[in-house]
């Protein structure tokens, strides 16, 4: 529509301005035909000695039209110029599009209708400043015509960027820009050239002679300035679009290529196609009017492009992840510098959506990983690890004396349908219970899968009301509702059962116990209801006599961990069955307790291990050990001091920043400071284990393996992780000289360390000749009641320095024959 609109504006121009009346002069030896015929030639030589360059999907030609304008406003009446314009633009085009191009009839009478209507309102602004036709050259006639140059220039981008803009859908302003660009130096010259042209015209029409030379000068200066301008911004832009690729998303990837190959090389579609791990296909597909589209499409075919297109397959050395698709203006097909350009670029397409890709699938392994390490993977329930993890968590976010009710359901005579019916059965069996109690769950409910036919369900939402019964009697309500909903008949492996369990209840503030606590408390009560033939029991406090002591003991170690008089630290040295001389020492805590007396650690370590206190007691007791053994060095005393360290510990990743800062406070080298760890550790396969332990590794924390050859994974344990030293456990020491297996057990255990560059260290040594034992089978040192028990802190010093004073030379005099 608007191109008809702006050619019937020409046509209408042309003959309005033909109809007006022309008065050349009398002795005119041109005459009115042959002055037609120059401004005719004029506009048609000006559009074929045209520049061309790609710009927003489509070709702008930067022609000589301003100089041709101004020449022929002062040769030929202005009214014949539209006339003119409409008929040379067209017949140049013609034969552009017949030679070169080829261009529609539509486009060619499109574009002879856009100059013919820019000549017009050209003329119309020239004319009414001055009037130029033979008219003596001044400077006010000049800057008419310049104002008409320039009136032509915006026209004709305007119109030429509206029908690109409405073509591919985009704002006006880009292809709008991209031709007064291009077109600037040029305008300035062809501006200056007209006037030149008019002036030798006055002079003496003979010097026009000499312009040839230096009007295709002039062309190529043009030329190379559009080259240069046209290398700057693909380079530009090649760095702007392969930088935009660097994303971790396919989605984001792919868009970054479509957009960038659509700036980089102003084509009119870009497609990016993309193969996906599972085989199919995606495109993604852009053009100028800066949308991109996507759908899954079939796998493409080797259809070839056309001459148009470039096509470039995507690959990372021998893998295929896509095909880019780039479609160029039909009439300004792609280059050679485009074809390299596009190989590049679509190289680094290729290794964007590879890493994406690769990005995607660690991930999905991250988050399999990551689910799997908390799920049941039979039923797709919370395991015990994440039942302990986020039911502690549930537990502090609830106010301190909000009630919680844990239920620990155990399947009857599930044995029996794993014997009679066989595992599948039984696995059957366990999803059907899972499936119910999920639909029983209430929100903010936790239910988990501990293992076996075991499921534990927490319960956050217990009313709160002013009778102190009421807990127990909701939760009671609710685990005779969920055992009776589990007892509906169900078919298993073709036989009809009813699912019976056991249910053990317990009530708690949400601040008085943790998980582990609940837990335990809550197995007593499920023990009760199998054992009082009932399905339903709830926690009796009194069957446990332990329970009401533990928590009061945790308590009162909050208040022991605040002071500096209740935990104290003892240490035992190790001693070289050789030498005698110190090799280590261990550190161990007593609490003076002010109302129980002295306690063990027997009395109270288990109980903090299964608490929230345990970090908090690790790091007490590494401050201490650890100002003790700076003291040590203070005195000239270098001798590692040993630290026990919990399994439970080992599960948190701040674990060997906490050591480390401790360290540096008390400034003492990591090398002194010997972390004991039991095999138990070994039994779990939670990565973060050993991570922590890479970590404490890669300090220079040394590590020890307790009660070493009691567990029966101690190899793979030291396949695993590499340590320093190796602890034969007392009960083999005490055996050795009754049991054969036991002496054989320590024989093997040194003959490992010797094997490995591990130090062996036994424990429990009480008497000489158990020392006499273990220096015959090569163990190097040993630590128990028969060389020292544990020592206050203010008094070891002391004796470490006096054994180390002790200790005999082990240099060896040489015979006086033969020596060297």
């Amino acid at each position: 529509m608007l191109t008809a609109a702006v050619v019937s504006t020409a046509l209408i121009a042309a003959v309005v301005g033909l109809s007006l009346p022309v008065r050349l002069p009398v002795d005119d030896p041109l005459g009115g035909l042959a002055r037609f015929g120059i401004a005719v030639a004029a506009f048609a030589l000006a559009q074929l000695a045209r520049l061309r360059f790609r710009a927003a999907a489509g070709v702008v030609s930067i022609t000589w039209g301003e100089a041709a304008l101004v020449v022929c406003l002062y040769l030929v009446p202005p009214g014949w110029l539209p006339a003119a314009a409409l008929i040379g633009v067209a017949l140049a085009w013609t034969a552009l599009s017949v030679v070169d191009e080829g261009r529609s009839t539509w486009d060619v009478v499109r574009i002879a209708g856009v100059q013919a209507a820019a000549v017009a309102l050209a003329v119309s602004v020239t004319t009414a400043l001055g009037q130029p036709m033979s008219a003596t050259l001044t400077p006010s006639l000049a800057l008419a015509l310049a104002a008409g140059a320039v009136t032509y220039l915006l026209a004709g981008a305007w119109l030429g960027g509206v029908m690109l803009a409405l073509r591919h859908g985009m704002p006006i302003g880009r292809p709008l820009l991209a031709a007064l660009r291009g077109k600037l130096l040029m305008f300035v010259g062809n501006v200056l050239l007209g006037l030149l042209v008019v002036v030798l015209i006055e002079i003496d029409t003979r010097w026009l002679l000499l312009l040839p030379a230096p009007l295709w000068l002039l062309q190529q200066t043009y030329r190379q300035r559009l080259r240069d301008g046209r290398e700057r911004r693909t380079w530009r832009s090649f760095a702007e679009a392969t930088a935009a690729l660097n994303q971790l998303d396919e989605r984001g990837v792919a868009a970054a290529g479509v957009t960038g190959a659509l700036a980089l090389f102003e084509a009119e579609i870009v497609d990016v196609e993309v193969i996906r791990g599972d085989g199919r296909w995606r495109r993604y597909r852009g053009d100028p009017g800066g949308q991109v589209v996507d759908r899954e499409i079939a796998p493409p075919g080797d259809d070839g492009s056309a001459p148009e297109e470039l096509v470039r397959e995507l690959t990372v050395g021998d893998v295929r992840v896509g095909r880019l698709r780039v479609r160029f203006p039909r009439t300004a097909p792609p280059s050679g510098r485009e074809r390299d350009a596009l190989a590049a670029f679509a190289d680094a397409l290729a290794a964007a959506l590879h890493d994406a890709a690769t990005h995607r699938e660690l991930r999905l392994v991250s988050a399999r990983s990551s689910y799997e390490a908390v799920h049941d993977p039979l039923t797709g329930l919370a395991n015990r690890a994440a039942m302990l993890s986020q039911g502690d968590q549930a537990l502090r976010r609830l106010a301190h004396d909000h009630p919680v009710a844990l239920l620990l359901l155990d399947i009857d005579q599930f044995k029996e349908v794993n014997d009679t019916l066989g595992h599948a059965a039984g696995d059957q069996l366990l999803r059907l219970t899972a499936n119910r109690l999920g639909a029983l769950g209430r929100s903010g409910d936790l239910l988990a899968r501990l293992g076996g036919d075991e499921f534990a369900l927490l319960l956050t939402s217990v009313p709160v009301v002013d009778d102190r019964t009421a807990p127990v009697a909701y939760a009671l309500r609710q685990a005779r509702e969920i055992a009776e909903r589990l007892a509906a008949p169900a078919e298993v492996a073709g036989v009809r059962m009813s699912v019976e369990v056991s249910v053990g209840v317990v009530v708690a503030a949400a601040g008085t116990a943790d998980l582990t606590e609940l837990l335990r408390r809550a197995d007593i009560a499920m023990y009760q209801a199998k054992g009082g033939g009932g399905s339903v029991a709830t926690y009796d406090s009194s069957r446990d006599a332990a329970s009401t002591d533990q928590l009061a003991l945790l308590a009162e170690l909050r208040e022991a961990l605040l002071t500096d008089d209740q935990l104290v630290l003892v240490l035992q040295p190790a001693v070289d069955l050789t030498t005698g001389a110190p090799t280590g020492v261990e550190a161990l805590i007593r609490w003076r307790h002010p109302r129980r007396g002295w306690l063990g650690p027997a009395d109270f370590v288990r109980s903090i291990e299964n608490s929230d206190q345990l970090g908090a007691f690790t790091r007490y007791v590494l401050d201490k050990a650890l100002a003790v053994a700076a003291g040590w060095a203070r005195e000239g005393l270098d001798i590692p001091i040993s630290v026990n360290l919990s399994a439970r510990s080992l599960l948190d990743p701040r674990l060997p920043a906490e050591i480390a800062e401790a360290l540096r406070r008390h400034q003492v080298p990591a090398g002194r400071l010997v972390l004991e760890i039991t095999e138990t550790v070994v039994m779990s396969e939670l990565e973060v284990i050993d991570q922590v332990l890479t970590a404490l590794r890669s300090m220079g924390v040394q590590l020890a393996v307790d009660d070493f050859g009691t567990g029966f994974s101690s190899l793979t344990f030291l396949t695993r992780i590499p340590v320093d030293e190796l602890k034969v456990d007392r009960s083999f020491v005490l055996g050795m000289a009754d049991s054969p297996a036991a002496a054989a057990i320590v024989r093997s255990t040194v003959g490992l360390a010797h094997e490995l560059g591990l130090r062996v260290v036994a424990e429990g040594v009480e008497t000489a000749a158990q020392r006499s034992a273990l220096a015959e089978l090569g163990c190097t040192a040993a630590q128990g009641y028969h060389f020292f028990k544990p020592i206050p802190a203010d008094k070891i010093a002391a004796v470490l320095g006096s054994l180390a004073r002790q200790t005999p030379t082990n240099v060896l005099p040489l015979r006086a024959d033969g020596a060297s």
